[in-house]
């Protein structure tokens, strides 16, 4: 798999003169470059979404999500949310913590800073360090949604969203509005690292006179990208717009970094959609409302180190909303239960909606409450439930 990868290199000259360099690169291992004493030369990351959703469906076929991904992503949808899958960061936050001789101690102190580019050069004393690293936040707006907590524990960061305005049905009275959904973040944390006297694991550079002590950190993505696509057949003009807004429902509202663990508490996330018509769905002309979604994953799950979705402890259910205007000038919110294909999507991917408007009656009321088309007897009215 191909992922973002840290190389981290501490390099002491013969007067104790000490130095680190950091550079990402994609596996296999990275190579250390002809250039300055401490500076590192690599290539770009390819961060790709076929690599990083390699799961495996059965009998040794792997997941193909551009093969049900129906909606797409044009200029447009770029232009509003920009690239589908995940851009290689270049401004990183890197945090030092110094044990003095006690490999795996508790952090008493912190040294924090940004790191532009690819390399990044500082001193350490003799001892044990750990390191913790993840990328700056940038968006098309400027605006950004993720707030990190380094302030209530020095042994740990966390990040976290807030509340939008819009109200929620799944997590009251605890949230009673949805959350912002996040952006894209990569961790990665590394301990009881030796910086010794005895240059014990070192190994000397002739050509630049140093002694170097390498280690490798993979930086993992920690948010996690659904595409959510409700493919509406037999539509006809019946839905005519939508509001541009969703929800999905039983994702954390947290993420730790430093273990990539995501919080125990379930919220709904808010995000952004928008309507296709006349879209090719083998050889069908339907109408798509499809969106890009990040969340902070499953509560309690770090993604990354499970390989099943058998694996995946997972109580709660996940609803996904959107809200649909009629040509009659009536509106109605439909719910859909998608918690399997979460589960089996467990670090992102594709969640599909297939409805045939055949069967869904035009209301001739607006607002919010109506019927649920598979448990109860059909009623007019604005919200419906579907299990799917």
């Amino acid at each position: 798999m191909k992922r973002m990868m840290w190389k981290l290199l501490v390099l002491t000259g013969l007067m104790g003169q000490m130095g680190l360099v950091i550079g990402c690169n994609p596996e296999p291992p990275l190579y250390l470059y002809d250039a300055e004493e401490v500076t590192m030369d690599v290539p770009l990351v390819d961060l790709d979404l076929q690599v990083y959703w390699d799961y495996e469906m059965a009998f040794g076929i792997n997941y193909d999500w551009k093969a049900e991904w129906y909606y797409g992503w044009d200029d447009d949808d770029i232009k509003r949310w920009g690239d589908i899958g995940y851009t290689t960061p270049s401004l990183f936050e890197l945090r030092r913590y110094y044990t003095g001789s006690e490999a795996y101690g508790g952090h008493t102190d912190v040294l924090a800073t940004q790191v532009s580019g690819t390399h990044f050069q500082g001193r350490y004393d003799w001892g044990f360090w750990d390191i913790l690293c993840w990328n700056q936040i940038s968006t098309i707006d400027g605006i950004q949604s993720i707030i990190f907590d380094e302030k209530s524990s020095l042994d740990s960061v966390t990040a976290h969203t807030n509340q939008t305005m819009r109200s929620s049905r799944y997590n009251a009275p605890r949230y009673a509005y949805a959350f912002h959904a996040p952006e894209p973040l990569f961790a990665a944390y590394d301990r009881a690292i030796e910086i010794n006297e005895s240059l014990e694991g070192f190994e000397y550079d002739a050509e630049r006179n140093v002694y170097v002590k390498k280690l490798d950190m993979i930086l993992e993505p920690i948010t996690y990208i659904y595409l959510t696509q409700v493919i509406l057949h037999n539509n006809r003009g019946r839905v005519t717009s939508i509001d541009g807004s969703a929800s999905l429902s039983g994702m954390a509202r947290s993420t730790t970094l430093n273990t990539g663990r995501a919080g125990s508490d379930a919220i709904t996330v808010d995000y952004r959609v928008r309507m296709k018509n006349d879209c090719d769905k083998d050889g069908e002309k339907v109408d798509i409302i499809g969106g890009r979604l990040l969340t902070f994953g499953i509560c309690n799950l770090n993604a990354n180190r499970i390989t099943r979705s058998e694996e995946v402890p997972d109580p709660y259910s996940h609803y996904m909303d959107v809200n649909m205007q009629f040509n009659n000038g009536m509106d109605s919110t439909l719910i859909f239960d998608v918690s399997s294909q979460v589960r089996k999507r467990y670090k992102g991917g594709v969640i599909t909606i297939e409805l045939d408007m055949d069967t869904v009656p035009i209301p001739s009321r607006g607002g919010g409450s109506g019927f649920d088309a598979v448990v109860k007897p059909i009623e007019d009215g604005g919200t419906w439930e579907f299990e799917m």
